[in-house]
């Protein structure tokens, strides 16, 4: 018998632990990256159910460097039970009455194929957001990273908005990623029925 067919149980104790120890790293990451979001969540949400007014006056009584001043839309009363978060409806309510006329209008002055140039930019970013989020906080390969990315740059494209107008590019884009992950699945295990 050589030595290299001794069972050694010391080296497979040694691959174990190496494996077990990269599982439970990972699972420490995701949880405290949990941890973050929730708390993060958490705060946002009690932050915006406080009153607007009661909490401007605090800050600008400490004299507090930053204020809520900024938030006020124009033209707006902003009574004693509003809380941040409604002032904050108000004031994005009134931006996007100039900013979607102006969008269109810009739109219909670029040629669609830039348009579509734009949009496709996009996409690659926000795909790339998610690839390194996923590369960065979990241990996964660059390929299933790149698939799951790709799905979730196209789900965050479909729901965000873009530079052409209507959602015809949206599905088309979102049902291309859709068809590229189910023919990577079917020649994974068109594959793997063959090697068997």
């Amino acid at each position: 018998m050589t030595s290299s067919m001794v069972y050694n149980p010391i080296h497979s104790f040694k691959r174990l632990y190496l494996v077990m120890k990269r599982v439970i790293v990972q699972t420490l990451v995701l949880i405290l990256l949990g941890g973050v979001c929730l708390s993060g969540y958490l705060l946002s949400r009690h932050l915006l159910q406080l009153p607007f007014r009661k909490t401007n006056d605090a800050l600008h009584q400490k004299e507090f460097p930053i204020n809520l001043d900024f938030l006020i839309p124009a033209g707006t009363h902003i009574d004693e039970k509003m809380t941040i978060k409604e002032v904050l409806k108000a004031r994005f309510r009134k931006k996007t009455g100039i900013v979607e006329p102006t969008l269109k209008s810009l739109s219909n002055l670029v040629p669609r194929n830039y348009l579509y140039v734009a949009d496709l930019i996009l996409f690659a970013f926000w795909t790339f957001l998610y690839l390194t989020f996923i590369r960065v906080f979990t241990f996964a390969g660059y390929g299933r990273a790149l698939r799951v990315s790709l799905f979730l740059g196209a789900c965050t494209y479909y729901f965000m908005p873009d530079f052409s107008p209507g959602k015809i590019d949206d599905v088309f884009l979102i049902s291309t990623v859709i068809l590229i992950l189910a023919a990577r699945a079917y020649l994974f295990h068109r594959r793997k029925r063959i090697k068997q």
